[in-house]
């Protein structure tokens, strides 16, 4: 800005004013910004391969207990949940989550427990820290037999 000068000299005076209403100071930076992506396989598909009941004594026919083999593709899991719902998937009834470790090949076998004879939803995942993957199946457990 100019303004007349208040003594005898009639040369302007120039002063430089800066927007900065807050008073605060500006920082300016050049340069790159650098930073990196990994990119992770994951568990891509599980599969429920066989579905086989346990034979118990008598004395022992408190619960069905029936194995699942499950296999799955890429990364390898490190836990296992399982919920076993109604016949319509909609209505879980019980839930049970487990750490697994699979060194070489996605191959597992998961034994659960029912305590009643039904037709049962099972949703079995398998997950890791970056991924999960799903499988399900209808079963029908018969006192210690299953379909």
């Amino acid at each position: 800005t100019t303004k007349p000068s208040s003594d005898s000299d009639s040369s302007p005076t120039v002063e430089s004013v800066e927007d900065n209403p807050d008073g605060g100071c500006h920082i300016y930076r050049n340069g790159y910004y650098g930073s990196s992506i990994a990119v992770v396989e994951g568990i891509l598909e599980v599969n429920i391969i066989q579905m086989t009941s346990i034979q118990m004594t008598e004395s022992q026919a408190e619960n069905s207990l029936v194995d699942f083999v499950v296999t799955c593709q890429g990364s390898l899991p490190t836990d296992v949940c399982t919920v076993v719902s109604d016949p319509t998937c909609q209505v879980s009834r019980s839930m049970l989550c487990d750490p697994i470790v699979v060194t070489d090949e996605c191959l597992l076998t998961i034994r659960r427990a029912f305590e009643e004879p039904g037709t049962y939803c099972i949703n079995i995942t398998l997950g890791d820290d970056t991924s999960q993957a799903l499988a399900s199946a209808l079963i029908s457990v018969n006192g210690g037999e299953s379909t």
